[in-house]
C-alpha cells in the first residue's frame, strides 16, 4: 500500500496487546481479505501499458509484469477490511485507512484510489514480487506481524522494503537493480 499525499501518519500510543491466538485469527482474516479483495478487482483490471511494461522491465520480472492487472478507481474507494471495527473496539487507532491510500495491492491485482503515478506504480509492483516470493499466507501473516511489532504502518517492514526500493526508482541515479534480488536478500535476513 502507497500512502496518498493526503495520508499522514504520526505517532500513537502503544499499541494494545493481542494473544498469540487473536494475532493468528487477524492474520487469517487479513489473507481472507486480500484474497476477495484479488477476486473482486481483477476482471476490473487491465494490463500495464506497453510505456509501462518498458520503463519497469530494467527492474522487475517479465512474467511479473505481465501478470499484473492494474484498476484505477472512479466512484469508490478501496473498502477497509471487515475485521476493522473489532480492532478499533480493541483500541487500535491507528490501522492504515485503505480510502486514503494512493494504491492497494492484493497479490497480482493493483488497486489504485488515484490516477497511478509511476513512483506507485513502482511501489505496489514490490508489493506483487513479496506475494510471488513469500505467498499470500506467509505476506498477509509478515504484514500483520509487522504493524504490531513495528507500531503502526511506517513500521510494517514489507512497506519499509517497498518504499526504500521506491526512493532508489526515483533518484533515479542511473542504476537499475533487482527488485526480485532485493526482496530475496530481506527474506533471507529475515527483516521481514
Amino acid at each position: 500500500m502507497a500512502q496518498s499525499q493526503h495520508a499522514t501518519s504520526s505517532f500513537h500510543k502503544p499499541l494494545p496487546y493481542l494473544s498469540p491466538g487473536q494475532i493468528k485469527e487477524i492474520c487469517e482474516a487479513a489473507e481472507v481479505y486480500i484474497a476477495e479483495q484479488r477476486s473482486r478487482f481483477w476482471g476490473r483490471g487491465i494490463d500495464l501499458s506497453r510505456d509501462q511494461l518498458s520503463s519497469l522491465s530494467a527492474f522487475f520480472r517479465a512474467d511479473l509484469l505481465n501478470s499484473i492487472r492494474l484498476f484505477v478507481l472512479e466512484d469508490e474507494r478501496v473498502p477497509n477490511p471487515p475485521f476493522y471495527p473489532m480492532l478499533r473496539a480493541m483500541g487500535f487507532d491507528n490501522l492504515p485507512d485503505f480510502a486514503l491510500m494512493a494504491a492497494v495491492t492484493f497479490q497480482d491485482v493493483i488497486v489504485s484510489n488515484e490516477p497511478c503515478s509511476e513512483g506507485v506504480l513502482f511501489h505496489e509492483l514490490v508489493h506483487a514480487e513479496q506475494y510471488r516470493q513469500l505467498g499470500l499466507g506467509r505476506f498477509a501473516e509478515l504484514y500483520v506481524r509487522g504493524f504490531l511489532s513495528g507500531g503502526g504502518y511506517d513500521g510494517i517492514p514489507l512497506e519499509v522494503n517497498a518504499y526504500s526500493l521506491g526512493t532508489r526508482f526515483e533518484d533515479g541515479r542511473g542504476a537499475h537493480f533487482s527488485v526480485e534480488g532485493e526482496v530475496s536478500s530481506w527474506i533471507k535476513r529475515g527483516a521481514f
